[in-house]
């Protein structure tokens, strides 16, 4: 048997729309031993880019020739650029490609609502059959289709109708759920009077937004109307129940599988699926619910809910415990092996940088690669079974490629930050689609990879920072001196006759004189200047200012001078020191002004040589 690859992009799968396509599309798959790669990032949960660019590098992974086939859910992004990347790296593969909700590439099969259409007819509804005036619009991101299709329906029903569009009523949201909170905000702040209705662009932010609204007093329907788009299970069940709009999102999952695979065995399909969508309306405009809900199916789903939260909480709190006292990555092991034991998941596999351990080194966003060459898998867990894998293609994508058909992979960003780390691959797993926890657990599998790396920024001897460390900290204030143009002093210290006190008085002693003279540097530089062990008996010391060199040489040896008073030993430590200090350009690399401060410390201890 032939056995497919097939691509899937899709963003924030904790979200009940992506959700249920993405059942759809495993249930023909599985059904029809299609192994589906799904490619994921939540993004923008910081409110800031910091974290996404760590975050989106997953996007990158892919090398969509090596796939049958692609699907696209990319309506799921809110920035616009990031889309139309992953859409060109597509085309280039020029693979079957179905797409959701965009008609905009005929090179692609699109699966699509006519989202227009139906959000004129729910407005139609309020205003002609409630009689609202005054409405409250809460959007999608107005770079996604779906969202602009909706927006615009809402804003020409409105004018057909005379009524007034006031943009101090529109919250530009992002289709999270916690828009609906910050769009409840949003109106709170504005000091305007409550409106008849909020018309939100998907059930989400509708549901949130009703909860707020609630919690603060307000009756739905009776002091406000609340519709939402989707029909998700939270909005058939919520109290009142969503008006919304009903679209087949599992249909159109398992449809768009379906049609992908009849595309790569070459059979001729229509470019353009257009699946049936309606109005929902019900108790949250002040209709009667059309249909009776089933009380038992309800009952099962909710407590299935509920009883995967508690799993979910208990297993991430042992890991949360676990990643916390880890001091090594091996550690990091340990506890992630520990919360397997407890996840239903087929195959885990742990994918880091080849130079994860050196962050600084870690790719970021704007870097031409992504991903190392090769990447090492510390932890492979395969129906128990633990092993790791030194090395391995990145293009490869998996650290033991999959041999049978109908899997479901999850390939999940490691970041810390701006800060690529890796990924995780979840095989046959539907912790990344159920749980709102999935993206905590990647978070804190990350933040613990970043703390123990930070193990390898300190010298185990002097306990200040190693060449490593070093760079990483020192980067940012060479940065500031170039932007501010104002001038640095880069020193070098070399300890000097460290290999008479070897010789003569052992290894330890030697050992003893390294730190103290580390001590001496650390505390004589200062809390806002950086200094570090470059290896052996040499330091490199980082201070802004021009006048920073004569006293942090003065400081260090007053201390010597009191380590040798109080020390006892039958040795005087000394020390050679060098500065430049000049004010860097942008040309300048950190590097050559280190060179630079080498030499003139050799100069300095040649001449100390020359008149002893």
């Amino acid at each position: 048997m032939i056995i497919r690859n097939i691509a899937a992009i899709v963003s924030g799968m904790d979200e009940e729309y992506p959700y249920h396509i993405i059942r759809g599309i495993n249930k023909f798959a599985k059904d029809n031993f299609l192994n589906v790669s799904y490619f994921a990032a939540y993004g923008n949960i910081a409110g800031t880019n910091g974290s996404d660019i760590g975050e989106l590098s997953i996007y990158n992974l892919p090398e969509f020739s090596k796939f049958d086939g692609a699907i696209l859910i990319t309506n799921t992004f809110a920035n616009p650029e990031l889309r139309e990347s992953i859409i060109n790296k597509v085309k280039a593969a020029n693979i079957p490609t179905i797409i959701f909700e965009n008609r905009d590439h005929e090179e692609f099969y699109d699966i699509s609502i006519d989202n227009y259409s139906v959000m004129r007819r729910l407005v139609e509804h309020l205003i002609k059959v409630h009689d609202v005036r005054v409405f409250n619009f809460v959007s999608g991101p107005l770079t996604n289709p779906e969202a602009l299709d909706r927006f615009n329906a809402f804003k020409d029903v409105l004018s057909e109708n005379g009524i007034d569009l006031d943009e101090n009523r529109i919250f530009y949201g992002g289709f999270k759920s916690y828009d609906g909170i910050r769009a409840a905000d949003d109106f709170i702040n504005s000091g305007l009077e409550l409106p008849d209705a909020f018309v939100c662009a998907n059930d989400s932010m509708a549901l949130s937004l009703m909860s707020k609204l609630q919690r603060m007093g307000y009756k739905i329907p009776d002091d406000v109307i609340i519709t939402g788009f989707d029909h998700t299970f939270n909005a058939r069940n919520s109290s009142p129940v969503l008006t919304t709009v009903r679209r087949p999102l599992y249909h159109s999952g398992f449809q768009a599988c379906s049609l992908l695979l009849d595309l790569i065995n070459g059979e001729e399909r229509p470019h353009h699926t257009l699946l049936d969508a309606e109005p929902v309306f019900t108790e949250s405009c002040g209709c009667k619910q059309e249909e009776s809900p089933d009380i038992i199916e309800f009952k099962m789903n909710t407590y299935e809910r509920i009883e995967r939260t508690y799993t979910s909480v208990h297993m991430l709190n042992r890991l949360i415990a676990g990643l916390s006292s880890a001091s090594s990555l091996e550690e990091c092991v340990l506890a992630m092996i520990q919360m397997l034991k407890m996840l239903d998941c087929e195959k885990f596999s742990l994918c880091l940088i080849s130079d994860w351990e050196d962050t600084y080194h870690s790719l970021s966003f704007d870097d031409e690669a992504y991903y190392s060459e090769f990447m090492t898998a510390p932890l492979i867990w395969d129906n128990e079974n633990v092993k790791y894998m030194a090395n391995f293609p990145s293009r490869q994508l998996m650290p033991e490629p999959l041999t049978t058909g109908g899997n479901i992979n999850y390939f999940l960003p490691l970041n810390f930050g701006g800060r690529c780390l890796g990924y995780i691959v979840m095989t046959n797993s539907d912790f990344p689609i159920y749980s709102l926890l999935c993206h905590t657990m990647t978070m804190n599998i990350s933040y613990a990879i970043e703390h123990v790396s930070k193990f390898n920024f300190l010298d185990p001897l002097c306990k200040i920072y190693n060449r490593n460390g070093f760079v990483q900290n020192a980067e940012p204030l060479y940065r500031d001196c170039i932007a501010d143009k104002s001038p640095i002093t880069v020193g070098f210290v070399d300890l000097d006759d460290l290999k008479t006190i070897n010789d003569t008085y052992g290894h330890k002693e030697g050992d003893f004189a390294i730190k103290s003279i580390a001590e001496a540097i650390d505390a004589s530089c200062g809390d806002k200047n950086v200094c570090g062990r470059f290896g052996g008996d040499e330091f490199v010391i980082f201070g802004k200012g021009d006048d920073f060199g004569d006293k942090f040489k003065k400081d260090l040896l007053d201390r010597i001078s009191d380590i040798n008073l109080k020390s006892g030993k039958p040795y005087k430590l000394s020390a050679s020191i060098g500065f430049i200090t000049t004010v860097p350009s942008r040309s300048d690399a950190m590097i050559d002004l280190i060179q630079r401060a080498d030499t003139k410390m050799y100069e300095i201890k040649k001449e100390r040589h020359k008149n002893r």
